[in-house]
């Protein structure tokens, strides 16, 4: 770097030169386009793979599918190559188990979920909320709380009101194993009531 001029060298040979305009340096020299570029540009897959990228990197089938149909300019059916965004992009959760359990009736089998903070209150002041999905029927019912601590009235109020309407009694209720569900008012309500337990990990509601 002299006379504000800067030399990037390998050797003795000047790779790159660049001239000092107020606190930046500008590379001198023109916009090559090599061989491999070209060659690159050329190869029948790169079309598809230009629309793969433009597609959210969407898979070879859905890619095929939509060439067939004449949706995606230039794009050929071909096998794409190796593409790290995809493998980075991927979720890193194991796939989800098959349900080993069967329910024959409605509230046979409740999954119970509890979901909060949120960063905003509701209107009413609500930071979080509980949600009662039965298995069967898919219904679904959801409470709001100003806290989690509230989740056993909840569910006592809202056992009530299932079971009165539709003359069943609730069997088997499954939720994470945190706090709030394993407390020991709520275990021994599940125990007097007569109501199976099911506990999965916690952050993983499937």
């Amino acid at each position: 770097m002299t006379n504000g001029t800067l030399k990037v060298t390998k050797g003795a040979l000047v790779i790159m030169r660049g001239t000092r305009k107020q606190n930046l340096y500008v590379l001198q020299g023109k916009i090559v386009v090599g061989g491999t570029v070209a060659i690159f540009e050329s190869r029948k897959y790169d079309k598809t793979r230009l629309w793969h990228m433009r597609l959210g990197h969407a898979g070879e089938k859905a890619l095929q599918g939509l060439v067939r149909q004449g949706l995606l300019k230039g794009a050929k059916t071909c096998k794409l190559d190796f593409c790290e965004h995809c493998v980075l992009g991927k979720q890193t959760r194991v796939r989800f188990g098959t349900a080993v359990h069967q329910t024959k009736g409605i509230i046979d089998y409740v999954h119970l979920d509890v979901w909060g903070p949120t960063k905003t209150a509701s209107m009413s002041g609500k930071h979080w909320f509980v949600t009662f999905v039965d298995d069967y029927s898919k219904k679904s019912w959801v409470y709001t709380m100003k806290h989690k601590d509230k989740v056993l009235n909840i569910f006592l109020n809202w056992k009530k009101m299932v079971e009165t309407h539709t003359g069943k009694k609730l069997k088997t209720l499954r939720s994470d194993n945190i706090g709030e569900y394993t407390s020991d008012p709520f275990f021994k309500l599940c125990r007097d009531e007569g109501i199976v337990r099911h506990f999965t990990v916690r952050g993983t509601p499937q």
